[in-house]
């Protein structure tokens, strides 16, 4: 009996060990990583027209928002991001915002309801519907807002910071680090990204069945 246990016991912690890995593979590779290549995307702005990321050639890089109507941490970052737009656009490295929300979840995310909220807020930079939510799984979304900082590497946008825009997603003015920020400016004066990860902290991700 006493030998059947210990059994049971080992097979339970190598299936363990095992699940652990297989979790860490996914959670590896279940999206871009720092240093990889960003695949060609096309996707519908609020203006109707389609938007690619061939659009930006010219870009020395951008910074992909993923964001949202529905989430608060979202909303906290509304004027964080028209400010990062204001700061870089203009140095050719724009922003670009991409609602990958399931409407049929939270309809504030609705096509409508995103022009609306581009309109009231004067929103300066595209914002993307990913409607079937294939470009956000090509970039591992897990959370809205969470920024993509690429850059453009042999002719290639590449990633160069994955996470928060800053520390703080509730209040601005109580923000200490600013991650996306900081990582702009680096690449455009030929400096290495400091900090190259941080997790996201929003509202997940709803996919769609």
């Amino acid at each position: 009996m006493i030998i059947k246990l210990r059994k049971m016991k080992h097979f339970l912690w190598i299936s363990l060990i095992t699940l652990i890995s297989i979790t860490s593979v996914f959670a590896q590779n279940g999206g871009y990583q720092v240093g990889d290549a960003v695949a060609a995307f096309k996707l519908k702005n609020i203006d109707g027209k389609t938007v690619s990321l061939a659009d930006y050639n010219a870009a020395k890089g951008m910074i992909v928002i993923f964001t949202s109507n529905h989430c608060p941490f979202a909303k906290a970052y509304e004027d964080r991001i028209i400010a990062l737009n204001n700061k870089y656009a203009s140095r050719n490295f724009p922003v670009i915002a991409i609602n990958p929300s399931d409407p049929g979840t939270h309809m504030d995310d609705s096509f409508e309801k995103m022009k609306e909220r581009a309109s009231s807020k004067g929103y300066t930079y595209p914002y993307l519907s990913d409607e079937t939510q294939v470009t956000a799984r090509a970039f591992g979304v897990a959370r809205t807002p969470q920024a993509f900082v690429l850059t453009r590497v042999n002719g290639k946008f590449t990633v160069a910071y994955i996470g928060m825009i800053d520390d703080n997603p509730q209040d601005p003015a109580g923000a200490n680090k600013f991650y996306v920020d900081e990582a702009v400016t680096n690449l455009l004066e030929g400096k290495p990204v400091v900090t190259l990860s941080t997790k996201p902290i929003g509202c997940a991700v709803k996919w769609k069945n």
